[in-house]
């Protein structure tokens, strides 16, 4: 095992033994958990935009929000495309394949993710609340066409239904539009049954939906784990902060519960 600073490999030690006596965890996951797939950490949609604005002179997020694709679905999909492009062909890392092997040793395991890369789906995790939605499952803004797409190299920009002609869209949440109800109310229902530990690994943690799961667990006594090698809000809220990567730290946690991670 790589050697770490005391206090983190105190810090290790504890977790997994909190994850040794455990039945249930929770894994609240954002774009720093694709790191090592390749994938960069623009919170969460794809780490391309340095630069204050677009080519058309927007704010990335506006160009990604709900009115401009009302407005103008072209300028959206562009850039969805692009995050589409440097998601595809990316891998599950070592932290994604350590939290889908846990489903064969815990009773339940809920992932909890604001990424749109479909990593944790892709490494075997059995139970996964896309709070963001995915890139790629499509509907139409008309009628009730759906589609799978594994890629959207060569589509028309603005994809259009092949049933009704209008403007499909990737069940995505574009800025400035309401969580999907579903999957948060299945996520609620989940943690008001309660998990053994909780986790946060690799998220900005600036959305309350994010923070206040973790803060509820940490008032409850629930232990609470954030992995991150930059600290947020709930750095100092946390029992156990991990300054580390996320495929490196689940590797440490993973072997110390020698367990085996899945392959992808």
């Amino acid at each position: 095992m790589k050697p770490y600073s005391e206090a983190v490999e105190a810090a290790l030690d504890a977790v997994a033994e909190h994850l040794r006596h455990a039945r249930t965890a929770l894994f609240i996951t954002g774009a720093g958990i694709s790191a090592d797939s390749g994938l960069p950490t623009y919170r969460g949609v794809g780490g391309l935009y340095d630069s204050e604005a677009t080519e058309e002179g927007l704010r990335i997020e506006d160009a990604l929000s709900g009115e401009v694709f009302a407005m103008r679905p072209d300028i959206t999909w562009k850039y969805l495309i692009q995050i589409e492009e440097n998601c595809r062909g990316a891998k599950p890392n070592a932290a994604h394949l350590a939290i889908a092997a846990l489903d064969e040793h815990l009773d339940r395991v809920m992932v909890f993710t604001q990424n749109v890369d479909g990593l944790h789906r892709q490494a075997g995790s059995q139970e996964i609340v896309e709070i963001h939605g995915n890139l790629q499952e499509l509907e139409c803004t008309e009628c009730s066409h759906e589609e799978f797409a594994a890629d959207l190299s060569g589509r028309e920009v603005p994809p259009l239904c092949p049933e009704c002609g209008a403007v499909l869209r990737p069940r995505v949440v574009l800025f400035g539009e309401a969580l999907p109800e579903e999957p948060l109310d299945r996520f609620i229902d989940a943690f008001q049954e309660g998990f053994d530990i909780v986790f946060t690994i690799g998220t900005s943690s600036i959305f309350p939906y994010i923070t206040q799961p973790v803060v509820l667990a940490a008032g409850s006594g629930i232990p609470t784990v954030e992995i991150n090698p930059s600290r947020t809000m709930l750095t100092d809220i946390v029992d156990y902060y991990l300054p580390l990567g996320a495929a490196e730290a689940m590797t440490a946690i993973l072997e110390r519960l020698a367990l085996e991670q899945r392959s992808g």
